[in-house]
């Protein structure tokens, strides 16, 4: 009898991730039926979807309060789905908000559960780590410093290296990008990649969109690229279109915006991590509403949001977050990256070290293998 397993993810990382872990569990075990929570890129894979996390995916403490019933729905389809069909295992992906209330309800079932990249505790809310040590059999983090946290405090844990090592290979090499679209291959190219979500997008593209005015003040023929998540509404990027600087806005592309940019603009995130695997110098900036981040602040116990820092150890790249994110903010920082050579080189040589810390490539697999050994009692 094949084994079925139930997957939890809710953000367009996690989707990308589902998918090329459901890759790899198929392809050593083509027998497998994955079903769950998640987006496009867990269906292309062989996933079956039993609800969508863009229904529910949205950031901000108080800005979850709206998508509450949406979420209750998914976790009741999910929990309905596991005592029907008996998963071998449930794997939850990053999402704690959600994964939070999901994986205990199944573990309650007698599911096994894999936790494949764990939250930040580290970075916030450290507490956290008691409630995975209560629901966890297995968790499977992405970066090496984590293991150790896992393992002091007495959780099964394995280190299977950063899934996006294998995940970053551009369409198109920058000349033909860039010719493909219009622009000239040898202008100053920057990439804006202004977040996933509705509501990350919408307060945080204006203001990088401003930039661009400032910063080909400064750089002359200075051209600008924004990578679309897919599925996102077209009058969230309006303001770009009707921009008096040269925008184009690039759909589900982002790996060769980022090889063919020179300098990026992002919203933290994993897009940071993408951009540091490219070895482009960037500027991380977020915006919250304000009672979130008020909220949130209390919460943090680390002094840097972005997550190249984080990995890093010590700023290797400015973030410029609420108050501190203007357009004018921006334009200084980009400007200062594609005209002082030694400040770029300096970046570099940063983003070289939080590559290294990324684990080698393979990544995907070894989650997959962990994964169906568990499932597999050896």
């Amino acid at each position: 009898m094949s084994a079925r397993l139930l997957l939890s993810c809710g953000e367009a990382s996690g989707d990308l991730y589902a998918g090329a872990l459901t890759r790899e569990l198929r392809s050593l075990d083509h027998t497998l039926a994955i079903a769950g929570l998640g987006g496009p890129q867990f269906e292309a894979a062989g996933g079956r979807l039993i609800d969508d996390y863009r229904d529910i995916a949205v950031t901000g403490l108080t800005e979850a309060i709206a998508k509450v019933p949406r979420s209750f729905a998914a976790l009741r389809r999910l929990v309905d789905a596991a005592r029907v069909d008996c998963p071998h295992a449930l794997i939850v992906i990053d999402a704690p908000d959600f994964n939070f209330r999901l994986a205990p309800r199944i573990r309650k079932l007698g599911v096994p559960v894999v936790y494949y990249i764990s939250p930040q505790i580290w970075a916030w809310r450290p507490a956290r780590l008691q409630t995975i040590r209560r629901f966890a059999d297995r968790v499977l983090v992405i970066f090496p410093f984590e293991e150790a946290i896992y393992r002091e405090a007495g959780v099964p844990v394995e280190f299977v290296g950063h899934p996006l090592v294998d995940l970053m290979a551009p369409a198109a090499t920058r000349e033909q990008f860039l010719s493909g679209r219009g622009l000239p291959v040898n202008c100053p190219t920057i990439a804006v990649l202004p977040g996933s979500r509705p509501n990350e997008v919408a307060r945080i593209l204006p203001d990088l969109v401003a930039s661009a005015i400032h910063i080909r003040a400064g750089v002359p023929g200075a051209q600008f690229i924004i990578a679309r998540a897919p599925h996102l509404d077209d009058h969230l990027f309006a303001v770009a279109v009707n921009a008096p600087a040269p925008f184009v806005v690039v759909e589900g592309d982002t790996n060769t915006v980022l090889a063919a940019s020179d300098v990026v603009l992002t919203a933290s995130g994993t897009a940071t991590v993408q951009t540091a695997l490219h070895d482009k110098p960037m500027v991380i900036v977020y915006r919250l509403s304000p009672m979130t981040y008020r909220l949130g602040r209390r919460l943090v116990t680390v002094d840097t949001i972005g997550m190249v820092n984080l990995i890093a150890g010590e700023k290797i790249v400015p973030e410029l977050v609420q108050d501190a994110f203007t357009p004018e903010a921006v334009a200084r920082e980009a400007i200062s990256m594609l005209t002082d050579r030694v400040r770029a080189a300096r970046i570099r040589e940063g983003l070289a070290r939080v590559r290294s810390r990324l684990g080698g490539p393979g990544a995907s697999r070894r989650a997959a293998e962990a994964i169906l050994r568990l499932v597999q009692g050896t």
